[in-house]
C-alpha cells in the first residue's frame, strides 16, 4: 500500500529522491484500499489510496469537488507518476449543482507551432514507434497545470496553493512502493536507465525499488511549492518553462547508452501560448438518463455516445439475453470505432461532425447493420454522418491506430452535489521516459497519439500532426444525470480501451441491473473495429463465449482492460464511491462520513 505518511517537518534534501526500506519512525500506517465506500459529505475514487486520502482531506476541510479533484490529481502526480503528472494533460468534466449545467475543460497537450504532417517521418518513412516515444519529438505542450488553474478559478473554493498542499506533503515525506509501482518501473527499466535524471529518481542502485520501500521526491515537492507561490504562469513562462524546453530539445540521455533520443520542436513561445479550451460537453439521452462527456479533441464522448445511441435505437438492452447483450455491445463498439477513426480529430484543425455523429438519424442508419444472428466483419467501413443512409458506408475501412494503454482516472463528489469526472495522462506508462532534471516529473509522449501517416491511402485522416494541433484522445470522463440531478460519474484509463470500458460500465449500471461496484468489477471485452476482440480471462470464461463465437465473434486474451472509478448518488443523498477490486492492484474508494 502507498502511504500518506505524517511526519515532522521534512529535512531539506539535496538528492532527487530518497529511499528507505521501512516507514520512518512516527509515520502513520498506510491508508487502506477499499473498492467501495458509502456515506455522506462527499466521495472520492482513484486508483491510489494516497490520492483518494488527499481528496477526502480537502472535502473534510470544506473544499468542494473541484478543489478535491485537483488535490487528488496532484497526489497522483507523486504516487502514480508513470500515468499522470504536470508533464501531461487531460480532460475535466464538472457538474455544477447550483446551475444544473455540465462544463468541460479540454486540457489536452498540443504540438508546437512548427509541427506539420511529417512530424514523425524521416526520409519519407515513419519512425519506429518505440523510437518516437522515447524522444523529445513525442512531447507535447503539457496542459495539466493550466487545467488545474482553470478549474479552480472557475468553480473551486480553494487556491492552487491550498489544493497542492497534500501532494506536496506526500512528495516530501514519501509513499510506500507497491507491486504495481515496482512492476511498472521494471517494465520501463530498459529506457529509464538511459536517462540519468530518470534513473536517479526511479532506479535506486540501478534497479526497480523494492515493494515496501518508501519513495520521496523532494524535487517535485519543490516544483509544487513554486506553482503554489507563483501560480501556473511559472510553468509556462520563466525558468521552469526553460527547463522543460531545454529537456525536450536536448534530451538528457546517457552518452554511453547508445540511445538516440531525437530532439523535440516545442519552444518557450509554444509553452507561453498554451491555453485550455472551455467547451460544451457531448450529450446523448439513454433511457431516463442524460449522458455527458468530452467533445473532440477527445473521441471519447462521440464514440461512447454513438454506441449508446445505436444500442438505444436497436432495442431494449435490459431485455436482451446475456449472449445478445454482449453481441450488441460488441457490434455497437465496432461500428462507432469505424466512424471514430475516420471522422474525429482536433476541431480547431479539421472539420469534425460532432453533432451529426450523435444524431438519432445517424444512429438509426448504423444500428440497422446489427443482426442478432451473426457478427459483422472488421475492419468495417465508416458511414457518412452528414449524409446518413440506412446500412450504407463510405467505402474504404480505416484501420485502428496504436494508442498507449495507460492514463489514470478519478471521480469526486461533494456534499453540495457537485461532481467531477477527470481523466489525465502522460500517455503510455512512463510517458517519454524523460524526467526534467531537478524538477521531479516525467514529460509526456502524447504526440505519438497522432497518426504518423494516413491510416488508409486516399482517405482523409483527421488525426495527422499539425501546428498547434491536439492529438485525438480516447479519454471518456462521463457524468450521468437523471431528472436533472447527478446520478453517477465514471471513466477509466486504458488508451483506446477507455471508450469500451466506460461504455461497458455505463451499460452494466444503467441497463443490466448491476451496482456501480459490480459494473466496474465485471469481466471486460474491447472491440475496436478489429478482426478479433480483446477480452480478459474472466470474460473468456463466461458461458456466453461459445454462443458469441458461434455468431462469428473471435477473441484474443489480454491480462486486463482499464481501471475504472466512479461515484453514484443514492436516492437518500448518500454517495457511493467505487473503484477496481483487482485491476492495477485495486483502486481506492472513500467517503467523508461512512454511513451504510
Amino acid at each position: 500500500m502507498r502511504a500518506l505518511t505524517r511526519l515532522a517537518p521534512p529535512l531539506l534534501l539535496t538528492t532527487a529522491l530518497v529511499w528507505s526500506t521501512a516507514l520512518p519512525a512516527g509515520a502513520a500506517a498506510p491508508p487502506p484500499k477499499a473498492p467501495e465506500a458509502v456515506g455522506r459529505g462527499g466521495a472520492v475514487a482513484t486508483v491510489d489510496a494516497d490520492a483518494t486520502a488527499a481528496g477526502i482531506e480537502v472535502l473534510r476541510k470544506g473544499g468542494n469537488a473541484v478543489d478535491a479533484a485537483v488535490a487528488a490529481a496532484a497526489a497522483l502526480g507523486v504516487t502514480e507518476p508513470y500515468s499522470s503528472g504536470i508533464g501531461g494533460g487531460g480532460y475535466f468534466v464538472y457538474y455544477d449543482h447550483a446551475t444544473g449545467r455540465v462544463h468541460t475543460i479540454d486540457g489536452r497537450e498540443t504540438a508546437g507551432r512548427t509541427a506539420d504532417a511529417g512530424l514523425f517521418l524521416e526520409d519519407g518513412r515513419p519512425l519506429p514507434f518505440a523510437d518516437a516515444v522515447t524522444s523529445g519529438l513525442s512531447v507535447g505542450v503539457p496542459g495539466t497545470p493550466a487545467t488545474w488553474d482553470a478549474a479552480l478559478r472557475q468553480w473551486g473554493t480553494r487556491s492552487l496553493a491550498q489544493a497542492l498542499e497534500p501532494a506536496e506533503r506526500i512528495a516530501d515525506q514519501g509513499f510506500v512502493v507497491d507491486e504495481t509501482f515496482r512492476g511498472q518501473t521494471a517494465d520501463n527499466q530498459a529506457r529509464f536507465k538511459d536517462f540519468p535524471a530518470t534513473a536517479k529518481l526511479y532506479l535506486p542502485g540501478g534497479k526497480p525499488p523494492e515493494v515496501g520501500s518508501v519513495l520521496r521526491n523532494p524535487d517535485l515537492a519543490a516544483t509544487y511549492r513554486l506553482l503554489a507561490k507563483d501560480g501556473v504562469k511559472a510553468f509556462y513562462r520563466g525558468q521552469l518553462a526553460e527547463d522543460v524546453v531545454n529537456t525536450l530539445q536536448h534530451p538528457p540521455v546517457d552518452p554511453a547508452s547508445g540511445r538516440t533520443a531525437r530532439p523535440g520542436r516545442i519552444d518557450t513561445a509554444d509553452l507561453a501560448a498554451y491555453r485550455v479550451r472551455d467547451q460544451a460537453p457531448t450529450h446523448v439521452t439513454h433511457g431516463a438518463y442524460d449522458v455527458y462527456s468530452m467533445a473532440p479533441s477527445s473521441s471519447g464522448g462521440t464514440t461512447v455516445g454513438e454506441a449508446l445511441d445505436i444500442l438505444e435505437d436497436g432495442g431494449d438492452v435490459s431485455a436482451y439475453s446475456g449472449t445478445q447483450y454482449y453481441h450488441h455491445f460488441l457490434e455497437a463498439s465496432r461500428i462507432s470505432f469505424a466512424d471514430r477513426n475516420r471522422w474525429v480529430g482536433d476541431p480547431a484543425s479539421v472539420d469534425v461532425p460532432t453533432r451529426q455523429l450523435l444524431s438519432e438519424r445517424y444512429a438509426a442508419s448504423r444500428a440497422c447493420l446489427i443482426s442478432p444472428d451473426h457478427a459483422l466483419t472488421s475492419p468495417l467501413a465508416p458511414g457518412d454522418p452528414r449524409h446518413p443512409a440506412d446500412c450504407a458506408d463510405t467505402g474504404q475501412a480505416v484501420p485502428e491506430p496504436y494508442e498507449g494503454p495507460n492514463t489514470t482516472h478519478l471521480t469526486v463528489a461533494d456534499r453540495w452535489g457537485n461532481v467531477v469526472s477527470y481523466t489525465l495522462t502522460i500517455e503510455q506508462t512512463g510517458g517519454s521516459g524523460i524526467t526534467v532534471p531537478g524538477r521531479g516529473f516525467l514529460l509526456n509522449n502524447e504526440l505519438t497519439d497522432f497518426d504518423f501517416t494516413p491510416l488508409a491511402p486516399g482517405v482523409p485522416d483527421p488525426n495527422l500532426p499539425g501546428p498547434g494541433k491536439r492529438p485525438r484522445s480516447s479519454m471518456s470522463p462521463t457524468v450521468v444525470l437523471r431528472d436533472g440531478e447527478p446520478f453517477l460519474a465514471t471513466g477509466s484509463p486504458g488508451g483506446a480501451t477507455i471508450i469500451t470500458t466506460t461504455l461497458q460500465v455505463l451499460l452494466g449500471r444503467l441497463d443490466r441491473g448491476l451496482s456501480l461496484e459490480q459494473a466496474i468489477a465485471a469481466p471486460r471485452a474491447s472491440q475496436r473495429n478489429t478482426a478479433a476482440t480483446q477480452a480478459e480471462p474472466a470474460f473468456l470464461a463466461l458461458p456466453e463465449r461459445a454462443e458469441l463465437e458461434a455468431l462469428g465473434h473471435a477473441f484474443t486474451a489480454v491480462a486486463e482492460i482499464g481501471a475504472a472509478t466512479g461515484v453514484e448518488r443514492l436516492p437518500d443523498g448518500r454517495w457511493v464511491a467505487a473503484a477496481e477490486p483487482v485491476r492495477r492492484g485495486g483502486g481506492s474508494a472513500a467517503v467523508v462520513r461512512p454511513a451504510r
